[in-house]
């Protein structure tokens, strides 16, 4: 019987994350030869209305930064979202656009602000709309907070409530704060501070490799007799 024989590239960013992307040993038919890279696509969402929050500045820079390591798809429908109506058939475009835009990424990235000691309602309308369709069920999630140090932490606490209830799959090593302060946003809408920008990078990029490993990325297959 022939051997698969596997290989792997080593995957690299600038910050605190390095590691070595690995891959599934696969089985291919005979005659299979399987090359290609995978590169995941994450969904950035801010929970924030308001487009000159911090926390959009955030992701949008994220989006300006992607590179090579991953497709960046800025989520831009939280306002066209309506109450959420249990049970509602059939769903409203804005809706069933938001469980297409879920079904095409590999993980998301959320950042959002802390109102009234919890997440934005937005942002929970968004969430209790993704219930009923398992859209992040398993799905690699995590969260930056960017708000000003000893702030933001209810925002966090229920959004890993939330998030833990509708069975995302949290990847710790790519959430944590980075504190992004206004003065800190260009008139370009992107964050200029070179640290924070640089985290902001390397906690993406750890999403982007667990991601990655879950769809088998960078993995060359071929058969020797």
């Amino acid at each position: 019987m022939p051997t698969p024989v596997v290989t792997t590239t080593p995957t690299r960013w600038d910050g605190a994350f390095e590691t070595t992307a690995s891959s599934r040993r696969n089985t291919p038919g005979p005659g299979q030869v399987a090359a290609g890279v995978t590169t995941p696509r994450i969904l950035l969402i801010s929970g924030s209305t308001r487009e000159a929050s911090t926390n959009t500045a955030a992701l949008r820079t994220v989006a300006a930064d992607a590179g090579s390591d991953f497709v960046a798809v800025r989520y831009q429908g939280l306002l066209d979202l309506p109450a959420f109506v249990p049970g509602t058939d059939p769903e409203p475009p804005a809706v069933l656009a938001l469980h297409r835009q879920l079904a095409e990424v590999d993980a998301v990235l959320f950042c959002t602000p802390e109102y009234a000691g919890m997440i934005p309602g937005s942002l929970k309308n968004l969430l209790e709309w993704t219930v009923g369709n398992a859209d992040l069920s398993d799905k690699p999630v995590a969260y930056v907070n960017v708000a000003y140090e000893g702030r933001g932490e209810a925002a966090v606490a229920t959004l890993r409530t939330v998030l833990g209830y509708v069975g995302a799959e949290l990847v710790e090593a790519a959430c944590g704060r980075i504190t992004v302060l206004q003065s800190a946003v260009g008139p370009d809408g992107l964050v200029a501070d070179v640290d924070a920008r640089t985290r902001l990078n390397a906690a993406a990029r750890a999403l982007a490799a667990h991601a990655a490993r879950a769809v088998e990325p960078a993995t060359t297959v071929r058969l020797e007799n």
